[in-house]
C-alpha cells in the first residue's frame, strides 16, 4: 500500500463508502491541549481526534523520553478502543506536515496493521466535507492481539551502536540548530549522539506536501551514501518527527529503516552518555 494518500483519493474512499477510518494527529508540543481545540472547531467530517500524549504515547517517568511508546498490550487496548479494526484501512493527517500523523502511522505499521496511509498535504488540502461536531469512537468487540513492536531500537541498542556500529548509521529529525545544540528550548541539554547523522524532516516536504519518490530517493541517497535502507536508525527529539523521515524513506522506496522512539529527549537524562555539539 502507498504510504501516502493524495486528498482526491480519499475523498472517492469516502464517496463510495469503503471501510476507511479517518484520524485527526493535530498537536502542538507547547500547547498540548491546542490539537484537540482545533479538531473541535472543525474536522474532516467523520474524523475521529487521536491525541499524540494520550493515545500515542506512554506515561513519562523523567528518564524514558517526552513520548515513549505505550506497551504492546496498551496499544492493542487503545486500537480496541478507537476501533482500528486490522482488517480497516486508517488514515491519518495533521495540520502540520504530517508530523504528528507519521507518528500514528509507524505505530501501525510496527504493530503489524499494514493497512494505513497518511493524507499527503493534510487538512489543508483537503477540499471536502468538513465536520464540527466529534464522532463517537467505535470500540471493536473482540480485542486486538498485542505484537511486539517491529523496528524499534532501545536506548541499550543506541549505547551499544556508539562503541559498535556495525555499519548503521543513525539520522537525526531535528532542526539544523537543535541537532548543533543551539536554540534548545524542549529538552534539558542540546547536542547530538555522536556520530549522527541530520536529515530535517521539514526538507522531505515542497509547499506542505511530500516531494517526488525520486527527489527523495536522490536526497537520502546523498546523506547516506552507500549505507542500506535496513542500516538506518532515525531518532529526533521525541521519537515523533522521525517518523516524518521514515515515512519518507518508503516513499521513496527506501524500506525498512528503524526508529529509536526514546530520541534525544531519553538520551540526554543520563550524565553518562556523550553527547556531540
Amino acid at each position: 500500500m502507498n504510504p501516502l494518500i493524495t486528498p482526491n483519493q480519499l475523498e472517492e474512499l469516502v464517496n463510495t463508502g469503503a471501510d476507511i477510518l479517518i484520524c485527526d494527529c493535530r498537536f502542538d508540543l507547547v500547547n498540548p491541549n491546542a490539537g484537540r481545540e482545533a479538531y473541535n472547531t472543525g474536522h474532516i467530517l467523520g474524523a475521529i481526534y487521536v491525541d499524540l500524549d494520550h493515545d500515542l504515547s506512554a506515561a513519562k517517568t523523567g528518564s524514558n523520553g517526552r513520548h515513549p511508546l505505550p506497551s504492546p498490550q496498551a496499544w492493542a487496548d487503545t486500537r480496541q478502543r478507537l476501533g482500528m479494526d486490522p482488517k480497516t484501512t486508517v488514515i491519518a493527517y495533521d495540520n502540520h506536515g504530517s508530523v504528528y500523523a507519521s507518528r500514528l502511522w509507524w505505530m501501525l505499521k510496527a504493530s503489524g496493521h499494514s493497512h494505513v496511509q497518511v493524507l499527503d498535504g493534510g487538512l489543508s488540502a483537503w477540499n471536502g466535507s468538513i465536520g464540527t461536531i466529534p464522532p463517537v469512537a467505535t470500540p471493536l468487540k473482540t480485542a486486538i492481539e498485542p505484537q511486539e513492536w517491529m523496528g524499534s531500537v532501545t536506548v541499550d541498542a543506541m549505547e551499544q551502536w556508539l562503541t559498535d556500529p556495525k555499519g548503521q548509521c543513525v539520522v537525526d529529525a531535528r532542526a539544523e540548530d537543535r541537532f548543533r545544540g543551539e536554540n534548545e528550548t524542549l529538552d534539558a541539554i542540546g547536542g547530538h549522539i555522536p556520530g549522527a547523522l541530520n536529515r530535517f524532516f521539514k526538507h522531505n516536504l515542497s509547499a506542505g506536501q511530500f516531494k517526488s519518490p525520486d527527489a527523495l530517493r536522490a536526497e537520502f541517497k546523498a546523506l547516506l551514501g552507500n549505507a542500506s535502507a535496513s542500516s538506518v536508525i532515525h531518532q529526533c527529539g521525541s521519537g515523533v518527527s522521525a517518523c516524518h523521515n521514515v515515512l519518507a524513506m518508503e516513499v521513496a522506496g527506501l524500506l525498512g529503516s528503524h526508529l529509536y522512539v526514546g530520541s534525544w529527549s531519553e538520551w540526554c537524562t543520563d550524565p553518562k552518555r556523550p553527547i556531540a555539539t
